[in-house]
Order: C-alpha cells, then sequence, then structure tokens
C-alpha cells in the first residue's frame, strides 16, 4: 500500500468513527487538498474551491508557527472554533503535512481525541 492509499484509508476510518464528523482531508505542503472525505449523504458547507482555499490558509499558518519551534515544540493541532467547528492537525509527514476535519455544530469539539490518536 502506497501513501496515498494508506491516507485515503486514514480519512476514511476517521470520518466513520464519529457520525459528528462532516468531512477529513489531507493537504500536501503547499495547502493542496490531495485526499478528502465527507460524512455519507452530507450537503458539504463550502464549495470544492472554497475548501480548497481553506486548506491553503491552514497549511500557511502551520508553517509561520514553524518559526516558535525551537523554544515550544512541534504543534500538535490547532483549532478553529467557527460556529461550524473545524480542526488542523499536523502530522509526521513531509509531502502531507496537515490533516483537516470539520464537525456538526453540536459536536463535543473538546473530545477529538478520536483523530488527534
Amino acid at each position: 500500500m502506497d501513501e496515498t492509499d494508506r491516507l485515503d484509508s486514514l480519512c476514511s476510518i476517521i470520518v466513520e468513527s464519529d457520525n459528528t464528523i462532516r468531512f477529513v482531508g489531507i493537504s500536501n505542503k503547499m495547502g493542496n487538498q490531495i485526499i478528502s472525505r465527507y460524512r455519507r449523504d452530507l450537503i458539504p458547507l463550502l464549495t470544492r474551491e472554497e475548501t480548497e482555499k481553506l486548506a491553503i490558509d491552514s497549511v500557511l499558518r502551520m508553517n509561520t508557527r514553524k518559526d516558535f519551534e525551537s523554544k515550544l515544540g512541534k504543534p500538535i493541532y490547532s483549532f478553529m472554533l467557527y460556529q461550524s467547528k473545524r480542526l488542523t492537525i499536523a502530522i509526521e509527514n513531509k509531502e502531507y503535512p496537515a490533516l483537516t476535519a470539520s464537525f456538526d455544530i453540536e459536536a463535543d469539539h473538546e473530545n477529538n481525541n478520536k483523530i488527534i490518536q
């Protein structure tokens, strides 16, 4: 199984792990969405282009935090609490460094351990 297949499988497992997870995607180091999975029968809140732009913005923000790694350590995840919830996780992969997920409004956003683990 190559890396893309492994990451695709990871996205599928995550999106199926909790019925409040709406979307899971993995971006490359430039922020381009490489893999994405939506919950079955879901009507996305954003267009494909908007999702791509948000992924690029997330990766850019992650990259700006690298300046502080020597003093603070590597970032684990960043959580943006909109009325709909979105999580960005740094993953240990040089080519595909970011996993993003979005949740239903009623999701317990402080209990995102299923994704972080």
